[in-house]
């Protein structure tokens, strides 16, 4: 009783034209003069395939709707009570001709991985995704078998006529993935009337299915493993040998008996694969057969098995509008999801680490902003450069979170305060828990704020203090200072931008120089009670950088040697162009203390 029910709930699936019938099936296989019913196709989508598409839609389609060209895979049926699935994993895509190159040579002759073509719609929208013409698109996939099959090239490559299409929508914010298949099958009305339906042992000699198994063993292990469709010729003494579709005339000779195979993915004892109704109507369009005898080959545990395998015999005619040349046949073949028409969802959201989800939505939202307002946008490079920041306050915890939604991941936070009461009400890295025992240190707080913020950056804080002008040092401290000063020197050095966010004038005089002495870009904010000012300082001196290896020490630089390459100041830059100005280049002198006067 289950298995008949099981029988009756799959092949339900398959009704095309006849679908107003509600009569059991019959449970017996050798029953003859019934409507000949196929069992549908089903689809298994590896998670690779949507990794795959996800990719290719971030860094290639963008916005792109065009149809794409993608192979599924498929074997014949190894098991009993399990039918095989048209299989996508992430080599059916084939993005340039190399890699096409490539992927074929890897997949010819894979005996688990007959490859056929299928076309892809991936939308930009789930509204998009609903509105998709798919009559039409189906209609279109079928035309293309129709041709492949007048035309005389489904007999060169038999696989064609098992076309397959897809249509998609990728959420990659929230990795869910809606799509439908659909499995083109062209409507021979009237439809084929089944005479007999029997196993393959029950249907040969003794010597005729062993020959059989032989050469279908040997199909299968040669190039000719991944060709699914194919002709069986049985000679009268009792060989069996399998030919590719082209050698039809060949196989008219000597009065062999002639059977057409497929690879059958079904494993029902009562009903053929959906492979088999466009092989009909390419048989009988082509070689004007009208009563066919085919072998739905299934296997087990790699080889050839008789027992699982069918032989049926169908009547097939040929509809009167098939001889009009621009005539195309109506098509069937969407896939039910659960006994209805109705698309599919997958959320691999779960399956995903966190991380990964998060870099993949802010990815989404830059990649976004480029393809619709700046397409000159280099994500790449914003993703590598190292932005040094001097000041964890106010400027500097709003800067370090807009360079992370602008896509930096290298970010280093340099201050020397901790976290007071007032700041967590204007500095956006901080809470509450931060002031407490004296407050953390900002620098190591802000840095923890933004991992939690988002996880893939790389952040790090440094507590330290900036040599100033105009403050004086006492002697016992010279040694730190000057420390102090090769310390700051070796952090711009190593960074491709600084950006000068301090809550002083003069704390901002000596990075300016050592930006400006290494070449570095530097980028000014500061904000008054009704003023502000941001400014990019301009190119560097004409002299090198200190060091090859990009640090400097106490040791290794005198002081009067700084002085003198600080000294080495020109208003055009190496290559010869006018120079931006920087912070300080209206001032006289040096700054002075500006903390005393507050």
């Amino acid at each position: 009783m289950a298995e008949s029910a099981e029988i009756s709930q799959e092949v339900e699936r398959s009704r095309t034209s006849r679908t107003s019938s509600s009569s059991p099936l019959p449970s017996e296989t050798s029953s003859s003069g019934r409507v000949l019913q196929f069992a549908p196709f089903q689809s298994a989508v590896d998670e690779g395939f949507w990794r795959r598409l996800s990719s290719l839609k971030l860094d290639k389609l963008r916005l792109d709707e065009s149809p794409i060209n993608i192979t599924g895979f498929y074997a014949p049926c190894s098991h009993a009570q399990v039918s095989n699935h048209l299989q996508l994993l992430a080599e059916s895509f084939l993005p340039d001709a190399v890699e096409q190159s490539s992927t074929q040579e890897m997949s010819r002759g894979n005996r688990n991985r007959c490859p056929v073509p299928g076309t892809l719609y991936n939308t930009n929208t789930l509204e998009s995704f609903h509105a998709l013409d798919k009559q039409s698109l189906l209609k279109m996939e079928a035309k293309k078998i129709w041709e492949d099959i007048c035309s005389g090239k489904a007999e060169e490559e038999s696989a064609v006529i098992s076309r397959f299409l897809l249509i998609s929508f990728a959420d990659l914010k929230r990795w869910r993935f809606h799509y439908w298949f659909a499995f083109p099958a062209l409507v021979i009305d009237p439809p084929a009337t089944l005479i007999n339906l029997q196993p393959a042992s029950q249907y040969f000699t003794l010597e005729e299915g062993i020959s059989l198994a032989a050469a279908c063993n040997e199909w299968r292990t040669g190039s000719t493993a991944d060709v699914p469709f194919f002709l069986v010729t049985l000679a009268l003494n009792s060989q069996a040998t399998l030919r590719p579709l082209r050698d039809w005339e060949v196989c008219q000779a000597n009065g062999q008996k002639v059977l057409f195979g497929f690879y059958d993915p079904c494993h029902l004892p009562s009903n053929p694969g959906w492979p088999l109704r466009n092989f009909l109507a390419l048989i009988c369009l082509r070689w004007k057969i009208d009563k066919v005898r085919f072998l739905c080959y299934r296997e087990k545990h790699g080889l050839a098995d008789m027992g699982l395998s069918l032989v049926g015999e169908a009547l097939v005619s040929i509809p009167e509008a098939w001889k009009d040349p621009q005539y195309t046949p109506k098509a069937v073949g969407w896939e039910l999801n659960r006994g209805k028409l109705a698309s599919r969802c997958i959320s691999l959201a779960e399956s995903m680490d966190p991380t990964r989800l998060a870099i993949s939505a802010a990815d989404l939202n830059l990649k976004l902003m480029r393809w619709r307002t700046l397409p000159s946008l280099n994500l790449c490079v914003l993703s590598s450069v190292k932005c040094l920041l001097l000041g964890a306050g106010t400027l500097g915890c709003q800067v370090a979170r807009m360079l992370m939604a602008w896509g930096v991941r290298k970010i280093t936070l340099l201050d020397s305060g901790r976290v007071a009461m007032s700041n967590p009400l204007r500095q956006s890295l901080y809470a509450f828990d931060d002031c407490l025992n004296g407050g953390d240190l900002k620098s190591v707080a802000a840095v923890r704020s933004l991992k939690r913020i988002f996880p893939a950056v790389e952040a790090e804080g440094i507590a330290m203090a900036i040599p100033m002008p105009g403050h004086p040092v006492p002697s016992q401290e010279e040694a730190s200072v000057l420390d102090d000063c090769t310390r700051l020197q070796n952090l711009i050095l190593s960074h491709d931008v600084t950006f000068l966010l301090t809550d002083t004038r003069e704390s901002r005089w000596l990075p300016s120089l050592l930006c400006a002495n290494a070449n570095k870009i530097a980028i000014t904010a500061a904000l008054g009670f009704d003023s502000y000012l941001v400014m990019r300082h301009g190119a560097g001196p004409i002299s090198s950088s200190p060091s090859v290896s990009g640090r400097v020490s106490a040791n290794d630089e005198a002081e009067d040697t700084l002085v003198a390459k600080m000294d080495n100041l020109s208003t055009e830059d190496v290559d010869g162009r006018p120079r931006l100005g920087c912070y300080f280049c209206n001032d006289v002198v040096a700054p002075i203390d500006a903390i005393c006067s507050r």
